[in-house]
């Protein structure tokens, strides 16, 4: 497995580097969509094809994503967070045009991404800080895009939901957008913790119904939408698990 999904990996990518200029500028003379969208659709597709890549030896299962799901943008979601290939499962989603809220990291050390990330407008939410978050936030939803959060900040180690940091409960709170939790497993079994051996898996992820941020009043409210969010994917995460 190995053998075969790094050396098409480093493959896929470099395509995606060499060949992202022309690619570009065609997909802008048929779309005329802006940068930022067009970058977030190509990171999509770049996940489309890891997947193509793994698919020998990792079964992909989606549910949720139905009629309810697509009607539910521009919106901000949340997902736990087990493995690094679980942002390249995000092309399980239907829909493209989602801005990832990272932390400052892979802006300093992912180097052959950081030019996609900030062309796609991705939120460093560490480097700049809420306000400048929600004002990025902001104008991304306006012109028709999600955003996207791993409310653990981190990976789990241990394959358990972790704290949830309140960022992007409190930005569906200020700008009123409903928040969809999605449930994902398996990419710890992939690639499991303090290795780079990839393993065989079975990747499930679920979109959970909507929560709908005017539910939620005072000052507290993103702190009582947080709470909700987490009993919901709690229960749910059980639930997955229990099918395996």
């Amino acid at each position: 497995m190995n053998l075969w999904v790094y050396p098409l990996l480093v493959a896929w990518t470099l395509f995606g580097l060499l060949f992202s200029p022309l690619f570009f500028l065609l997909w802008y003379g048929v779309t005329r969509w802006s940068r930022a969208k067009i970058a977030r659709h190509f990171i999509w597709l770049y996940g489309r094809g890891w997947m193509l890549i793994v698919a020998p030896f990792v079964s992909f299962r989606r549910r949720g994503f139905g009629r309810e799901y697509r009607r539910c943008t521009p919106c901000i979601y949340v997902i736990n967070h087990l493995s690094f290939f679980d942002t390249y499962c995000m092309a399980l989603q239907p829909v493209s045009d989602i801005a990832f809220a990272v932390r400052a990291w892979p802006f300093r050390r992912l180097f052959w991404y950081t030019a996609f990330m900030r062309m796609a407008r991705y939120l460093d939410v560490e480097g700049s800080g809420f306000g400048a978050s929600l004002e990025q936030a902001r104008e991304i939803i306006d012109a028709g895009g999600s955003i996207l959060f791993f409310p653990e900040g981190h990976r789990s180690r241990d394959g358990n939901l972790q704290r949830f940091y309140s960022g992007a409960f409190l930005l569906a709170v200020k700008l009123n957008l409903p928040l969809v939790p999605i449930c994902i497993t398996g990419t710890d079994k992939l690639l499991p913790p303090g290795t780079f051996r990839l393993r065989p898996a079975r990747v499930k992820m679920q979109a959970l119904p909507p929560v709908d941020p005017a539910e939620f009043s005072g000052e507290e409210a993103h702190l009582l939408m947080r709470r909700k969010v987490k009993e919901m994917m709690l229960i749910k995460l059980k639930e997955m698990k229990a099918e395996d």
